[in-house]
């Protein structure tokens, strides 16, 4: 996939809401990009147009990014957790909660985010967000295929990491990680075990922490205090296929 380059950031005032956020601000019914040509009108009369849309919260430093429902049916566990947070205290809180109800086609193909996921990629280059997350979840009988030793070799990727009530931690595809994001960012991608309440309120809860996450390495410190086996594997499975922190 062709590397995007990402225009030089400047500092931002906390006070003073940047330009591009009030652009980005979306209308609760239309649930689109606003004063974009290319928009089209296809999300005002979506039945699911307050899902789809992208809707942002607060203001100013750090911005974070959270996105759900990626593809297929992983919505009915997703979506709902995105459309239920609140506004952070500090800075921006940017949701997507429903990119796409189409067909699954997995985020480490490298088609998947020039087309299913253009919104994401939309809202990446606009916003430069310091923390981006992805909410996915699996069936039960998948956890060995996401979670087993052998996924590197198998699929080109790093096993996810085990944290609690069914719900599995690792990176984001690297085809979005490479692409879009500086090493210093901090992407995460959730696996929530379909069906389970349980997995869903655990994510729930690591998304609050999330929203009061200003940096990576503020999190890293987290997670290791939280659960320090997971964040040693992360660490060193992260270390291995993208080099230094």
């Amino acid at each position: 996939m062709k590397k995007t380059k990402r225009n030089p950031k400047t500092k931002q005032s906390e006070e003073k809401e940047p330009e591009e956020l009030k652009r980005m601000k979306v209308d609760e019914k239309a649930g689109s990009f606003p004063n974009d040509p290319g928009c089209t009108d296809t999300y005002t009369t979506h039945k699911h147009a307050k899902e789809i849309g992208l809707k942002v919260h607060g203001q100013g430093k750090p911005v974070r990014l959270f996105v759900a429902g990626l593809h297929g049916d992983e919505w009915k566990d997703t979506t709902e957790i995105l459309q239920k947070i609140e506004p952070p205290e500090k800075g921006t809180l940017a949701v997507i909660p429903l990119v796409s109800r189409g067909e699954y086609i997995s985020t480490l193909d490298p088609a998947y985010y020039p087309v299913m996921g253009a919104d994401i990629l939309k809202a990446v280059e606009t916003l430069n967000p310091e923390v981006y997350i992805e909410l996915h979840s699996y069936s039960g009988e998948n956890l060995e295929k996401l979670a087993g030793r052998d996924r590197l070799e198998r699929i080109g990727v790093p096993a996810y990491s085990v944290l609690k009530a069914g719900v599995l931690l690792g990176s984001v595809s690297p085809w979005i990680r490479r692409g879009y994001f500086p090493k210093e960012a901090l992407c995460l991608s959730f696996e929530i075990q379909k069906g389970n309440p349980l997995s869903r309120e655990f994510v729930a809860g690591m998304l609050e922490v999330l929203k009061k996450t200003g940096s990576r390495d503020e999190f890293i410190e987290y997670l290791r205090k939280e659960f320090p086996e997971q964040a040693k594997k992360a660490i060193e499975d992260y270390r291995r296929f993208y080099g230094e922190i």
